[in-house]
């Protein structure tokens, strides 16, 4: 079921994102037209565009597929000291994608001399929108924990009755009671094993669709895009961004204990998104200006969102709900190691930031 409305929601982003795309048109001024310089060949791109949509492709499923065959390498199961730093790297990646990827190019975007001086050069609309998508998704992350333990929950709670024990029965009594207690323990313990369950799928389904969203801006810039530059560096860096953002995802994959189709479906949305947006870029590449009013508000916002949802994701339900659990705090060394793994990813994305 939450598979089903995941998919929903990503058919409905997707179309309404091909509706408002077109309507960044060419028009008349110097915002909507492309620089002319020795990088732009609209033939060589072209044969660039098609290397990274199988490259991003190949990266992407890479990536969040390593995580789902770690059963079988006993170092790298989520139980063990490996697998939260490894897990703490590629939050460090997501982080890093939201403060120096996504959120940077949401203001450069609506801050653009080609939009009007009012009403986007009076308001930061991009740390609004972040800070209202960050609350939406607290919102929505709330919420949906709370819906699907109810729902999960099957109501049987043991319970004391107000039943007189015969003088006869009493001793049967006390001896039965620490047999009550353990079979008590023992359901309080099974509830707090679902609940843990239950938060690992909402947050392996909300990160999904923020990585969704933002998945599809990049890859349509990329594909709309005739500079070859600048389109060689950013094959390097996404590659690299979609294999450890990947692993990020398919760690909470794992984490959910979902059955093979749904692993399967959400493996699939992740991997093809980055190239389907290539491939709307190229077909739209005629009429899509990334400079033009329409094309730089409509992807600015976007980011904005997707920027909210990422950072919230990778402090809230990525870092703080791994640090703050027992198993990091009942050792500072797994600590320092992850953090030093934290710093590193996000690190090593922040210096992508100077080619994508």
């Amino acid at each position: 079921m939450a598979t089903t409305k995941l998919i929903k929601l990503v058919t409905i982003f997707v179309l309404l994102f091909s509706i408002f795309t077109p309507e960044a048109y060419s028009q008349s001024n110097d915002c909507n037209t492309e620089s002319n310089n020795g990088c732009n060949d609209k033939k060589a791109a072209l044969l660039l565009k098609i290397i990274a949509i199988v490259s991003i492709l190949v990266t992407s499923m890479i990536g969040v597929s390593l995580p789902l065959f770690s059963k079988r390498v006993p170092a790298l199961q989520p139980d063990r000291n490996l697998f939260v730093i490894v897990k703490s790297f590629a939050a460090g990646i997501i982080l890093a994608t939201g403060f120096m990827h996504v959120l940077p190019d949401s203001f450069d975007m609506l801050w653009s001399d080609c939009l009007k001086e009012n009403p986007w050069h009076k308001f930061p609309f991009t740390g609004f929108v972040a800070m209202l998508s960050a609350i939406i998704t607290l919102m929505v992350d709330s919420m949906a924990t709370s819906i699907y333990s109810n729902k999960c929950k099957d109501g049987v709670t043991p319970h004391q009755t107000s039943e007189v024990v015969p003088e006869g029965d009493q001793e049967m009594a006390v001896a039965g009671t620490g047999h009550f207690h353990a079979h008590h323990h023992g359901l309080v313990k099974e509830e707090g094993v679902q609940t843990q369950l239950l938060r690992y799928r909402v947050v392996a389904m909300v990160l999904e669709l923020g990585i969704v969203v933002h998945s599809v801006v990049i890859g349509l810039s990329l594909g709309a895009s005739n500079n070859t530059c600048s389109i060689k560096g950013l094959i390097a860096a996404l590659c690299f961004h979609q294999m450890f953002e990947g692993m990020g995802l398919g760690g909470c994959i794992l984490q959910a204990e979902y059955k093979r189709l749904k692993k399967a479906i959400m493996v699939f949305f992740f991997s093809v998104t980055t190239p389907f947006g290539i491939a709307l870029g190229i077909a739209l590449s005629s009429t899509y200006k990334e400079n033009s009013p329409s094309a730089l508000i409509t992807v600015g916002l976007l980011n904005a969102s997707s920027a909210g949802l990422l950072i919230y994701m990778a402090l809230v339900d990525l870092l703080s709900a791994d640090f703050m659990g027992p198993k990091l705090q009942g050792s500072i060394s797994l600590q320092i190691k992850s953090y030093i793994a934290v710093i590193l990813g996000a690190g090593g994305m922040s210096l992508m930031a100077k080619w994508a």
